[in-house]
């Protein structure tokens, strides 16, 4: 059992039976009245988010997550094979565990893996990965009204925009929760 002093991003609850990570909270201590927390939960099975509202001080009831470093092996058409990187045990993961997220998996990436009671709860790529620019088209100058940006496809396959002056070849670091440009890595 916690209460709302416990909270913090990533906490898991219990609520109606279901589990709930935590995405981000406020305390909030009104002029009057009570203080609350405003909570924005993500259903950690079906990746809903909600809002809800607690009173400040109230339990609520955690569930243990068990969190793992695995490292990405490969994608054998319908899961993606994970090993343990302490007891080298090979998982099997459904793609929906990784979200669209998944796109950016490189083999022999370090993966965080969440399970509850001996099953897989979700799966977390690096905030950020340094992948290759396999093709772009090359940014012609003048050319603003898309506004500085073209698509690139990267070595895993996926799309993402990038400024105009990077060519095919330059590696980039790419934001795995959203998948927008951060950066260009100078080689």
């Amino acid at each position: 059992m916690a209460t709302t002093a416990d909270f913090k991003n990533g906490l898991v609850l219990k609520i109606d039976g279901k589990l709930q990570q935590i995405i981000e909270f406020q305390h909030v201590k009104p002029g009057k009245g009570p203080a609350f927390v405003r909570t924005k939960l993500k259903d950690v099975v079906s990746g809903k988010t909600i809002d809800k509202t607690f009173n400040a001080g109230v339990k609520v009831e955690t569930a243990t997550v068990d969190r793992r470093d695995m490292t990405y092996l490969y994608h054998d058409g319908t899961s993606y094979v994970l090993m343990d990187a302490k007891t080298f045990e090979q998982s099997e993961l459904e793609p929906h565990l990784f979200g669209d997220s998944a796109r950016f998996l490189l083999e022999n990436m370090e993966v965080q893996v969440s399970f509850h009671e001996g099953e897989p709860l979700f799966a977390e790529l690096p905030a950020n990965v340094d992948l290759k620019i396999e093709h772009t088209d090359p940014g012609l100058q003048g050319d603003r009204s898309s506004g500085g940006t073209k698509p690139a496809t990267l070595e895993t396959g996926a799309e993402i925009q990038v400024p105009l002056f990077l060519e095919t070849g330059n590696v980039v670091k790419v934001d795995t929760r959203d998948g927008s440009y951060l950066s260009r890595v100078n080689n």
